[in-house]
């Protein structure tokens, strides 16, 4: 007689998006008319929607690679004490997705997305030279929506802040954001 009883199979099939699934939706660009950086992720995660906070999930490294690279300790102030520190030093964000369907918080789950108009935001920062995609989606994403107006900035490819990107050590990261963030001259 066995002493447990066997896991339940798990089912091949994927899980299907409907349209009943939840429409999710990024947050407000942060930006001034100083920024000259624009770090663009592709969509909240479901800790970050939940707290309204971007990178609002607690294992997700934005906050801490972005405080080292700048030489302050963002992750032990307040959410709303961060964000008019990282417009002090010139550092906007946003996401490249506007709207999207997706169950949990991967980005090779998201669905149905659209994106958000960069190009109109791109025209209100007369200081930006820099764009910073956090992760492959982001820049996957976010260079489509740019198109040819990519050339007028520095694109940089951010090593993604997530927890599920293990690929790279929270050091190795750390060397990418701190060229990535870097004040740099406009190009053109």
């Amino acid at each position: 007689m066995p002493l447990h009883k066997p896991a339940p199979a798990i089912s091949p099939t994927p899980l299907a998006f409907t349209a009943s699934d939840p429409l999710l939706a990024s947050f407000a660009p942060v930006v001034a008319h100083t920024t000259h950086t624009l770090i663009l992720g592709s969509l909240p995660g479901a800790a970050s929607l939940a707290k309204r906070q971007y990178y609002g999930h607690p294992r997700n490294a934005f906050w801490r690679l972005v405080g080292d690279a700048l030489g302050v300790d963002l992750v032990g102030m307040d959410y709303a004490d961060r964000l008019p520190l990282l417009l002090a030093h010139g550092i906007g964000l946003w996401d490249v997705i506007a709207t999207a369907r997706r169950l949990g918080s991967l980005d090779s789950a998201i669905r149905d997305h659209t994106h958000n108009d960069l190009l109109d935001l791109l025209d209100k920062l007369p200081h930006l030279h820099t764009i910073g995609f956090n992760g492959g989606t982001a820049a996957k994403i976010g260079m489509k929506a740019l198109g040819e107006r990519a050339g007028d900035y520095r694109i940089v490819m951010l090593p993604s802040s997530s927890p599920a990107y293990a690929a790279m050590t929270f050091s190795e990261k750390l060397v990418g954001w701190r060229e990535g963030i870097q004040p740099a001259t406009r190009i053109g």
